[in-house]
């Protein structure tokens, strides 16, 4: 996993950060996502699981079914997705399904992630796809998102 970022990576990194904070408004985790091609938003999510009482509703299932419905294919070609947190196996199963060649995300998850933390799906090489993937960018303030969520529900 590589931690080399472009200077627009921390920008759609915080656009990310502005889909989680959108989560808080119906009291769900704060995660959120987007995916990119050629430097345009093409798909953002946020996690809805609560408002729509959902377990598969995770920003970045609605950030890759928004990205394509965009493109008009499943395929989510040249395409960069950010996520504020390490996506888990459902999530990083859909992303290895649509082919998303670069995944980006903020805080490691050390209890459910799949880009290495507790599993490495992203990285199969079983698997007929493996994205590049690169974590840490602003882990902290992404981190500091989820802990003040859940410091008064524990």
């Amino acid at each position: 996993m590589s931690s080399h970022f472009f200077p627009r990576d921390e920008y759609f990194m915080r656009l990310a950060l502005r889909e989680a904070a959108r989560a808080l408004e119906h009291e769900d985790v704060p995660i959120g996502a987007v995916v990119v091609r050629e430097g345009e938003v093409i798909g953002s999510g946020h996690n809805e699981r609560e408002v729509r009482e959902d377990p598969t509703a995770h920003a970045e299932m609605i950030a890759l079914r928004e990205a394509a419905r965009a493109l008009g294919s499943w395929r989510v070609l040249d395409a960069v997705m950010y996520v504020t947190l390490e996506p888990c196996p459902m999530c990083a199963g859909a992303i290895v399904l649509a082919r998303i060649p670069r995944v980006i995300f903020g805080a490691l998850d050390p209890k459910g992630g799949a880009a290495g933390s507790v599993l490495d799906v992203l990285g199969q090489p079983r698997l007929n796809h493996r994205p590049t993937v690169q974590g840490g960018l602003l882990a902290g303030e992404c981190a500091e998102l989820l802990q003040a969520f859940f410091a008064p529900r524990r």
